[in-house]
């Protein structure tokens, strides 16, 4: 059974075109989402923000990239859903943090509701 996210998602990527892209398939589909543009800034809105899911790029700029925000999340919050996409990389699931979905970039919109879903979210 799908559970209703009123808690945001947040999506993190430093590519504004494709932030703006998956943040705008988000919002069309009814999930609340919150943005930034690197790891820092969304480690930042983590702390002050009760999130339901996290997507994260991995290579970005910053103090630390997706894969190590990604771990962090998993952590310190290991209700919060990961989904990790990259059109560099196509890392080991290792190390990915437990119950994390990888998605390579472009990520298509069927994907990104399928791994959603996946994870118990519906919009």
């Amino acid at each position: 059974m799908a559970l209703s996210t009123k808690a945001p998602l947040l999506v993190v990527e430093d590519d504004g075109l494709i932030r703006m892209d998956l943040v705008d398939t988000l919002q069309d589909a009814g999930y609340p989402v919150l943005e930034a543009a690197n790891a820092d800034e969304a480690w930042a809105i983590m702390l002050e923000t009760d999130i339901a899911a996290l997507v994260t790029d991995i290579d970005m700029p910053g103090s630390m990239d997706g894969l190590e925000l990604a771990r962090r999340v998993c952590d310190r919050w290991p209700n919060c859903r990961i989904i990790v996409i990259s059109g560099r990389y196509n890392p080991d699931p290792v190390k990915l943090p437990a119950d994390a979905t990888f998605l390579t970039k472009p990520v298509g919109e069927t994907e990104l509701f399928k791994a959603l879903e996946a994870h118990g979210l519906a919009a």
